[in-house]
């Protein structure tokens, strides 16, 4: 959980990509009185009922003990991937409006256009926040072969450091000690590589991923 909220949150709150969001879509009705809410309700029970047939989780929330406006800024706050409000017009226009979390974009489509629309836009969502988030990886991993680069990083730019470490448990705890940075992990696909310890100066074989806590 930590991890997904470092990775993905904004300063609107929670981005959880559509694999792992535990409600995918929620549908907030627009309306004055109860005479306007049945007419929405049968449409957005419809748009409920067809998207669950396609495998995807929705939620229509007919509240009425909370305006639209508040129920925008919940869903927004905890995650959830699309929201879909419909309103009068769009009942008369035969549209609802489509908004995605990851980037707080809103369209306007067809209902009959929703059951193809909906499947492709959660797919594009996930792959757009796997993006953003390797981009921001790759450009903040940095790979040193220096005790001096190493400390400038680390007080300059922070981030993920890739660098040789001669293997020994006091070494690792030297640069603990002097620095405040650990080794996270060996990541798997880190190649071997002949090179010496930041540290130590010692043979080393592979990189290892150094970061510090902020």
């Amino acid at each position: 959980m930590g991890a997904l909220i470092m990775a993905h949150a904004d300063n609107h709150g929670l981005i959880i990509p559509p694999k792992l969001a535990p409600l995918q879509v929620v549908i907030i009705p627009i309306y004055k009185g109860d005479g306007q809410l049945e007419g929405l309700s049968a449409t957005a029970e419809r748009i409920k009922t067809d998207l669950e047939a396609l495998g995807i989780t929705v939620k229509y929330d007919n509240r009425d003990t909370h305006k639209p406006g508040f129920k925008f800024a919940e869903y927004e706050l905890k995650g959830i991937p699309i929201r879909i409000a419909i309103g009068p017009r769009d009942l008369e226009n035969k549209t609802v409006e489509v908004a995605r979390r990851d980037n707080l974009t809103k369209e306007t489509i067809r209902v009959d256009a929703v059951n193809e629309y909906i499947p492709r836009l959660l797919k594009e969502i996930q792959d757009n926040i796997f993006k953003k988030a390797t981009l921001f990886k790759e450009e903040n991993t940095f790979y040193v072969n220096s005790w001096d680069e190493f400390n400038k990083i680390l007080d300059e730019k922070g981030g993920f450091i890739m660098a040789h470490w001669d293997g020994t448990a006091e070494t690792e705890m030297r640069i603990k000690e002097e620095t405040k940075a650990t080794i996270r992990c060996i990541p798997f696909d880190s190649p071997e590589e002949e090179g010496k310890c930041i540290y130590s100066g010692k043979p080393s074989q592979r990189r290892v991923l150094f970061a510090r806590s902020y």
